[in-house]
């Protein structure tokens, strides 16, 4: 029997196109939809998520594919389906309406709406009839449809109150000055609630939050902390042994369902790749840990071969689920190791990553053993091996050896489901990572790699008017960017500069600051909007201010417009980058540790802050030395600037005034807005360079 695709045969989200062929009646979000409930006089049933989603993926078996489910939905909704990660502005609203509505979010988000796109009832994942002591889908959609019918003025009066509450908690607080004693207390914050048995912070399930500990790297430069870099340290040191990490491919799970970071949710975000390699990058920047080095290659590796388009830019995310099972891909039985390795390997191989005959993973919604076994290590390798009085060159050899085939075993497998979509907001934090750790490690390959990305987003994802395109999926960009993909764009162009002295990229992270500022500003109350002032429009116009698992679109821009204003000597981003700080500043002290990266900007707000121009021919021996000097040091308030000796380079006019001393490469340092004379002593530039 032929299946007939519904609209969203039409789509481009991979997302959408896995429901094309649901017997529900699925519209994607636009102005169709809401006619037809309009005319139809039917409430909006609205379901949120992604394509890597495994809870998604559970609803769908269960329930989409359900022909009583379909023919409720058909009957007596129009049924809504929504990408997050195309339309993250829509997901944002509705999960505000599911946390207030719940106390609770997540995907997939489920909710019932007016054709006015005001929400009345909200829930996550829901099951087809009632189980884990939840309420079927069955049931609460025929109990709507019924109040609909009989109780439409109470429905409409709760979707309107909930509608006004959501709007009123946008309102910015009257603004306040920034105090500088904030920082202190977002340190205090993180100490009390780390965990110093494991590594991370709070309980399962826990996140590996890198902006946290981009934030504690920072904290521990400014104050000498040694408290700030050991909760680093030791999370480091723990997500890598454990499960959250892959230890045939490299990269890191979404997050772990456990306290000692064994049993992850299997998802691959590139946001995650990206944050964590900046963060393992500059810890073995500051400590030399040979482990966080090769953890920031293996991650680069990783992204370099499964999660990057031919032609530059980064795939999004690869799925939890094969072969309609979360996890199937990662997980062995001890049988299948013992027959894909000698004797010897298997032996080694059990006692290291902990391999079980009943296995070591337990399902996390049933939390039996399930006979199958996740790769982790109870403790760092060369600890165990150590302790056992082993032949270090033997195991490690076995080891390699074991794991090199069980990956080519594994690689026969019917792989996860990769996500080729590439998002403008992701890309910049890849992008940033990159280049960081270019300078940190002097590796070309990531600055090329970050080019390419950059140079994908710019030659393919800029609109007619000098704004960018969300999303690129199946040869064609669409969808008008959020303030998520100019921050993080912005950012990684500002680090991709100093990675190259290309004045292009800077020139570019200029222009989109420029643009961001007249369509996504908030004229009265300072910060930027989620959506341009041309969007479509949703029940309000909302402002994101807190970081999660990736920073906000606020945070970020809060840096960028401290960055630009201090490499463009610009007064105009400095205002607008004070008039930012005032205006969050009630929330930071509010809820110090949801806004790290805001607290990272203050950081450089409140300094020290140096500015490095470096006046020389770029590919003279001497110039080259100086930065690789500079580049030595852990000093992340460093920005680095390249003044040019040829006119035909002089691109960037507030550099003119830089040139070398007695024809020498010449480093001039700028400190706290008071710039020094020039040195070109490199002896004299090593001592500098110590004081940064």
């Amino acid at each position: 029997m032929t299946k007939i695709p519904n609209r969203l045969i039409h789509e481009k989200s991979p997302y959408l196109l896995q429901h094309a062929y649901n017997p529900v009646n699925w519209f994607p979000w636009g102005e169709e939809a809401f006619q037809k409930a309009r005319e139809e006089d039917k409430p909006i049933f609205l379901s949120i998520g992604y394509s890597t989603c495994h809870w998604c993926h559970v609803m769908e078996r269960e329930s989409f594919l359900n022909e009583e489910l379909a023919h409720l939905l058909n009957q007596n909704f129009v049924a809504i389906k929504v990408d997050r990660e195309e339309r993250p502005d829509i997901d944002a609203i509705y999960m505000d309406a599911c946390q207030i509505l719940t106390g609770g979010g997540g995907w997939p988000l489920t909710i019932v709406m007016t054709p006015e796109k005001k929400p009345f009832f909200a829930d996550t994942y829901i099951p087809l009839t009632r189980q884990y002591g939840k309420t079927g889908l069955i049931d609460i959609l025929t109990q709507i449809k019924n109040i609909w019918i009989s109780q439409r003025e109470d429905v409409l009066k709760a979707s309107e109150e909930l509608t006004a509450f959501m709007k009123s908690i946008q309102k910015t607080p009257p603004p306040s000055e920034p105090d500088k004693e904030i920082i202190p207390v977002l340190f205090k914050e993180l100490l009390n609630t780390f965990d110093s048995l494991h590594g991370g912070f709070g309980p399962a399930p826990k996140f590996p939050f890198p902006v946290n500990h981009l934030f504690l790297l920072r904290y521990w430069k400014a104050f000498h902390e040694p408290a700030a870099l050991k909760m680093v340290t030791k999370t480091l040191q723990m997500i890598r042994i454990g499960g959250i990490y892959d230890h045939l491919s490299s990269g890191f799970h979404r997050y772990a369902t456990d306290l000692a970071w064994h049993v992850p949710h299997f998802e691959k975000m590139i946001y995650d790749q990206a944050l964590l390699l900046l963060t393992y990058a500059e810890a073995y920047h500051i400590t030399q840990d040979p482990l966080f080095k090769n953890t920031t290659y293996d991650l680069y590796e990783f992204v370099l071969k499964e999660m990057t388009h031919p032609e530059g830019g980064f795939y999004t995310a690869i799925d939890a689920d094969s072969d309609g099972e979360e996890g199937s891909y990662y997980l062995w039985t001890q049988k299948e190791i013992q027959k894909n390795l000698s004797e010897e390997e298997a032996v080694y191989l059990n006692e290291v990553f902990s391999i079980q005959q009943g296995g070591n993973y337990f399902d996390p919604s049933t939390g039996k053993k399930t006979k199958k076994n996740i790769l982790f290590l109870e403790k760092p390798l060369h600890t165990l091996i150590e302790e056992k009085g082993w032949n270090k060159e033997l195991v490690l050899k076995t080891i390699n050896n074991a794991l090199k085939k069980l990956f080519e075993t594994r690689n026969q497998r019917n792989h996860p489901f990769l996500d080729t979509t590439i998002l403008v907001s992701w890309n910049g934090l890849m992008i940033a990572a990159l280049a960081r750790a270019s300078r940190i490690l002097s590796v070309p390959g990531f600055q090329t790699t970050a080019s390419h990305a950059a140079d994908f987003i710019l030659n393919n994802m800029k609109t007619p008017d000098g704004g960018l395109w969300h999303r690129f999926q199946a040869n064609q960009a669409d969808v008008p960017a959020i303030i998520d993909d100019y921050a993080f764009f912005i950012w990684g162009l500002i680090e991709l500069y100093q990675a190259t002295f290309k004045s292009s990229y800077l020139i570019e992270a200029d222009q989109l600051m420029r643009y961001s500022l007249h369509h996504f500003w908030d004229k009265n109350n300072h910060g930027f909007y989620m959506n341009a002032d041309f969007s479509e429009s949703l029940p309000f116009r909302k402002k994101e201010f807190y970081d999660g698992a990736i920073p906000s679109g606020n945070s970020v821009a809060f840096l960028d417009l401290i960055l630009l204003s201090r490499l463009l000597s610009d007064f105009f981003y400095q205002q607008k980058a004070k008039e930012m700080a005032k205006a969050f500043f009630h929330n930071l002290k509010t809820f110090p540790t949801a806004h790290l990266f805001f607290g990272i900007g203050l950081l450089h707000e409140f300094g020290p802050s140096a500015e490095a121009i470096i006046a020389g021919d770029l590919q003279s021996k001497t110039t080259q030395k100086i930065f690789e000097i500079l580049n030595h040091e852990y000093c992340p308030q460093l920005l680095l600037l390249h003044a040019p000796t040829s006119v035909n380079e002089k691109t960037l006019p507030h550099l003119n005034f830089y040139h070398p001393i007695d024809g020498k490469p010449t480093l001039y340092l700028c400190q706290n807005y008071q710039c020094q004379p020039g040195i070109n002593d490199i002896e004299k530039i090593k001592e500098k360079a110590k004081t940064l």
